[in-house]
């Protein structure tokens, strides 16, 4: 998740645990307070919100907190069991809840600024604070709030005005306001606007009258400037700021690895945690200080992504993300060597291994970009490449690159190790090689390729570019040379011949099979593409032979499921 900044935070909240710690400076409190939330943040959330209730000064510990982690907790534990800790908060915590859980990037939603309002609303004698906390809020935002869940009725222009449901009349009989909400929200609702009169009648009638008049989207729009600038105290940067954390960047060449990974710093599944190496070996002032600049790295990861900075899910998967990016950024800059991780973090910021981090994939997306945009790498709208490198270019080419997994219908997931990085550009090495192939034994031009295709019937999307490549090789098996085309009808019973030997219970290939495909095939490719050419033969006639052998040694003739793998003119190509 993302970890929240200490920008902005150096004044105001520190007194009550000063006085409680009856020692030291300022400094000593900042360190104090920065220990205690950590011990707080290790625990779950409801003992972490019970440790802050029980305290022998709950309001000064919960006030002490900063905004941030106070409203993880409160959304971790439910705003519905979590409302002592906003009453206790202080009314610019609440105006950061509202800020952090009302807003969907530049909406406001007016209903969740009403639930936070009746989770700050203790019981009677409660009403200063409460109203304190209310007065906190920008005033565009509880103008907006009333504008949608109220509709303010002059009677001196109507006074026969007689809405349905529940109404309140102002004190001087000159307003009626209609309150729209129902449910819980009704009640909510009527509370608030009277605590607003009886607090000031005048002003209440002026809060009105502004509800009426003004123009909701400009209310929003000034609230959300307010916001913004709130959050960027907060250490949210604008998008702009936040989107150079995503530059391309130099990445120096790996250093040489002097020792080998240590056994220990090596998860189950082998991976290795090089941010978690590098924080190990910090004194406690560069680890907080690296915890800053970590949470800078994080915020402006978040608000790059488009992100709601109060919504956790979208905080815990970006946080995922910076520490993958991180990890492997720090794998480059150590040479795979875990022991170096803390030299190069002192000696390199945050942002900076982040990129490097983040340029390594970046690198391959370029690559997989250039594939996809080269002459006659695409026909019909279809990339020619197999379904499986089809994948992994598919994931590469994302605004943020990933790994295919191979698993069919599974979500392509982040790098984590250089490991991970070499295999993907293997897996792009194979893809170019792919077109390389397609396009010599497709005819060597964008036009004899579209020509190829049409022999079909089916458009390449359809057909499908493995089905495509199996008739390349099923004609080259029958006629030692490049012809893209359904097999003919009067030779699917020699193509069997020329395939398959054995018996149903144990089919095998004929030799003079891949030989007589491979040699009417390896002229058409360029030499660099044969070894990838010799692959994709090996692996289709291992299919055919897989899902066809059987059948055909059995009756001496094609299924009509044959068609499914293999083009042939006596089935209709699906």
């Amino acid at each position: 998740m993302a970890f929240p900044s200490r920008r902005g935070r150096r004044c105001g909240r520190h007194g009550a645990v000063s006085s409680e710690n009856g020692k030291g400076n300022g400094r000593d409190s900042q360190l104090a307070l920065r220990e205690l939330q950590q011990q707080l943040m290790r625990l779950s959330p409801r003992r972490r919100m019970d440790a802050l209730l029980e305290g022998a000064d709950a309001q000064a510990l919960v006030r002490a907190l900063p905004p941030e982690s106070l409203y993880v907790t409160i959304q971790e534990v439910g705003l519905e069991d979590a409302t002592e800790l906003v009453q206790l908060a202080s009314p610019g915590q609440f105006r950061a809840f509202v800020d952090l859980g009302a807003w969907k990037r530049d909406k406001l939603d007016s209903h969740a600024v009403l639930t936070w309002l009746r989770a700050a609303r203790g019981g009677f004698d409660d009403t200063p604070e409460f109203l304190r906390k209310l007065h906190a809020v920008d005033m565009e935002v509880l103008e907006y709030l009333l504008h949608e869940l109220v509709a303010v009725h002059d009677l001196e222009e109507n006074p026969d005005v007689n809405p349905q449901g529940v109404t309140l009349e102002t004190p001087e009989g000159r307003y009626l306001v209609e309150i729209k909400a129902e449910g819980a929200e009704m009640s909510a609702v009527r509370a608030l606007v009277t605590d607003l009169i009886a607090e000031n009648p005048f002003e209440a009638v002026r809060l009105l009258e502004a509800v009426r008049w003004e123009v909701p989207a400009e209310l929003e729009e000034t609230a959300f400037q307010f916001r913004k600038a709130r959050l960027l105290d907060l250490g949210f940067p604008t998008l702009e700021d936040a989107m150079a954390l995503f530059s391309r960047v130099d990445v120096p060449s790996r250093r040489p690895s002097s020792t080998s990974t240590p056994a220990a710093l090596t998860a189950s599944q082998g991976h290795v945690d090089y941010l978690a190496a590098a924080f190990r070996g910090l004194t406690e002032v560069e680890r907080q200080n690296a915890e800053d600049e970590l949470a800078g790295v994080a915020n402006a990861a978040l608000v790059a992504e488009l992100a709601d900075p109060g919504d956790l899910d979208a905080v815990r998967r970006v946080g995922e993300m910076v520490r993958d990016y991180l990890s492997l950024g720090l794998e480059h800059l150590t040479g795979a060597d875990p022991s170096q991780a803390t030299e190069v973090l002192r000696d390199t910021p945050l942002r900076r291994i982040f990129q490097t981090g983040f340029t390594l994939t970046l690198q391959l997306k370029f690559r997989a970009d250039r594939l996809a945009k080269s002459p006659g790498a695409v026909v019909d709208g279809v990339l020619l490449v197999l379904p499986e490198e089809a994948a992994a270019l598919e994931a590469l080419r994302r605004k943020r690159p990933r790994r295919a997994l191979k698993v069919e219908g599974a979500e392509p997931v982040p790098f984590r190790s250089l490991r991970e990085v070499a295999a993907s550009e293997a897996v792009l090495a194979r893809a170019e090689a792919q077109v390389e192939v397609f396009r010599g034994v497709l005819g060597g031009t964008p036009e004899s390729a579209l020509e190829a295709v049409a022999r079909f019937g089916v458009p390449l999307e359809t057909l499908g570019v493995e089905r495509l490549f199996a008739a390349v090789v099923a004609m080259a098996v029958l006629e030692a040379r490049p012809d893209a085309r359904p097999v003919p009808l009067g030779r699917t019973v020699e193509l069997g011949q020329r395939l398959f030997e054995g018996t149903p219970q144990a089919p095998r290939l004929l030799d003079s099979a891949s030989v007589r495909a491979l040699s009417g095939l390896e002229g058409a490719v360029a030499p660099e593409a044969r070894a990838e050419l010799r692959r994709m033969v090996g692996v289709t006639l291992t299919r055919l032979l897989s899902e066809l052998g059987a059948a055909w040694l059995e009756d001496a003739k094609w299924s009509p499921v044959a068609s499914e793998v293999l083009p042939m003119e006596s089935h209709p190509v699906p």
